[in-house]
C-alpha cells in the first residue's frame, strides 16, 4: 500500500487554497490542501508498525511549528505547478529530515521545499495567466501547526488518514 506524511494547516488556510485549487488542480478531490513531508512510499503492514513507535517519537520530540505564507510561487520551468509558499524555516527543514533518516524510506525526488499545491498541471497559456494574476495577490497566513498524519491511498486514487501525530505528547 502507499503511504505518505503530511502536514494539514487550518480550515482558513485550506479554505484559500481550494479557492484555487478546484479549478487549477486536478488532485483537488483526491487530497485536502497540505505540505507534503514524506512523498508517497510503499510499504506493508509490519513495515508501517515498525515506523508508527518513529513517528511518535519524533512527533514527541518536536515542538509546534510555525508556518507563514505570504506569496503564490512556482516550480517553473521544471514543471506548470503554482503553490502558496510556506516560508522554509529550520523546525519544519529538521523534522522533514528526521522523516528520511534510519527506518524511514529513502525516497527524496526533490529538495525540500514548503509549500501547498494550489494548481498543477497547467498547460503553459493557462499557466501564464493564473500565475500572473496570483503573483501580485498578497497572502498574509501564520499559524502554528501541532501535528502531521501518516496518510495511506485508497483504491480510488484519494488519500485518507491512518494516523495523527501530535507534537510534544508523552509517547503511549
Amino acid at each position: 500500500m502507499k503511504y505518505g506524511i503530511a502536514i494539514f494547516p487550518s480550515k482558513v488556510i485550506q479554505d484559500e487554497a481550494n479557492s484555487y485549487r478546484k479549478r487549477y488542480d486536478p488532485h483537488y478531490p483526491l487530497i485536502p490542501p497540505h505540505i507534503t513531508l514524506k512523498e508517497a512510499f510503499v510499504a506493508d503492514d509490519d513495515m508501517i508498525n515498525e515506523l508508527i513507535p518513529e513517528l511518535k517519537r519524533i512527533a514527541n520530540e518536536t515542538e509546534p511549528i510555525t508556518i507563514r505564507i505570504n506569496k503564490a510561487s512556482s516550480f517553473v520551468p521544471v514543471t506548470n505547478t503554482i503553490y502558496l509558499k510556506v516560508e522554509p524555516n529550520e523546525a519544519l527543514t529538521n523534522l522533514y529530515e528526521k522523516l528520511h533518516e534510519g527506518k524511514f524510506p529513502q525516497n527524496k525526488k526533490y529538495a525540500f521545499v514548503p509549500h501547498i499545491t494550489i494548481g498543477q498541471k497547467l498547460m503553459d497559456d493557462e499557466y501564464s495567466d493564473v500565475f500572473g494574476r496570483l503573483k501580485m495577490k498578497s497572502f498574509d497566513y501564520e499559524e502554528e501547526v501541532d501535528r502531521f498524519q501518516l496518510l495511506y491511498q485508497l483504491e480510488n486514487g484519494s488519500w485518507t488518514v491512518y494516523e495523527s501525530f501530535v507534537f510534544g505528547q508523552e509517547l503511549v
